[in-house]
C-alpha cells in the first residue's frame, strides 16, 4: 500500500510539473504592466442577484490567458524533457497516449482552462459569504476556505488527467489532497517572495 501511494504521488508530480511551473509564472505575469486590456474582471464588474459581485476583481481574463499560455508552453517543453530523460512511463498522460507536440498542445490548453475555470466556483461561493477577494474568514469556515483555496484548481487539472487516464475516484481524491498541500507550500513560498499579499 505504501509503495502504491509513493509511486502514484511520484506520477502526480511528474504529470503536473508543467502546471506547477505555469502557476508560479502566472503569479508574476498578472502583476506585470503588460496586456492591460485583458486585466479586466471575468465577471465584468457585474453583481449577482444578491447584490454582491459574481467572482470579484481578482479573477481576470489576463489570468486565464496566462494559465492557458504557460500551461501549453510548459507542457510541450515537458514532453521533450520526458522523452529525452526517458521518464514518459511516469507521466499519466503518456501511459496511454503518444508523446507528440499536437497532443501536448491539447493537454496544455485543457490544463490551463481546467486550472483557471475550476477556481471560479470558489470565488463565487466566497462572494456569497461576503469574503473580500484575497481575504479569509474567521471560525470553522476559515479552515474550509483555506483548503478550498488550495484545492479548487487541483479539482480541475485532476479532471483533465482523469479524462486521459482512468484514475478512479480514490486516486482522484489523492490527487486533490496532494495537490492542495503542494499548492499551500507554493503559496507560502510566493508570500515570502512578496508575490502574494496573503499566505493563505
Amino acid at each position: 500500500m505504501a509503495e502504491f501511494l509513493i509511486n502514484n504521488i511520484i506520477y502526480m508530480y511528474v504529470t503536473l510539473t508543467p502546471v506547477i511551473l505555469a502557476g508560479i509564472l502566472n503569479m508574476i505575469w498578472v502583476k506585470l504592466p503588460v496586456m492591460k486590456f485583458a486585466a479586466k474582471p471575468v465577471d465584468f464588474g457585474k453583481n449577482f442577484t444578491d447584490g454582491r459581485r459574481i467572482f470579484g476583481d481578482n479573477k481576470t481574463w489576463k489570468g486565464i490567458i496566462g494559465y492557458v499560455i504557460f500551461n501549453t508552453v510548459f507542457t510541450v517543453l515537458w514532453g521533450f524533457i520526458c522523452s529525452a530523460a526517458n521518464i514518459e512511463s511516469l507521466d499519466y498522460f503518456y501511459m496511454g497516449h503518444e508523446n507528440t507536440i499536437a497532443f501536448n498542445l491539447i493537454i496544455g490548453v485543457l490544463l490551463g482552462l481546467g486550472y483557471s475555470l475550476a477556481e471560479l466556483p470558489n470565488s463565487f461561493l466566497k462572494r456569497r459569504f461576503d469574503i473580500k477577494p484575497g481575504k479569509t474568514i474567521s471560525g470553522f469556515m476559515k479552515i474550509f476556505f483555506i483548503f478550498l483555496d488550495q484545492a479548487d484548481s487541483v479539482f480541475g487539472v485532476a479532471l483533465v488527467v482523469w479524462f486521459f487516464y482512468d484514475l478512479g475516484i480514490l486516486l482522484y481524491l489523492l490527487y486533490v489532497l496532494v495537490g492542495a498541500a503542494t499548492h499551500l507550500l507554493l503559496n507560502m513560498l510566493l508570500y515570502f517572495m512578496k508575490l502574494r499579499k496573503n499566505m493563505f
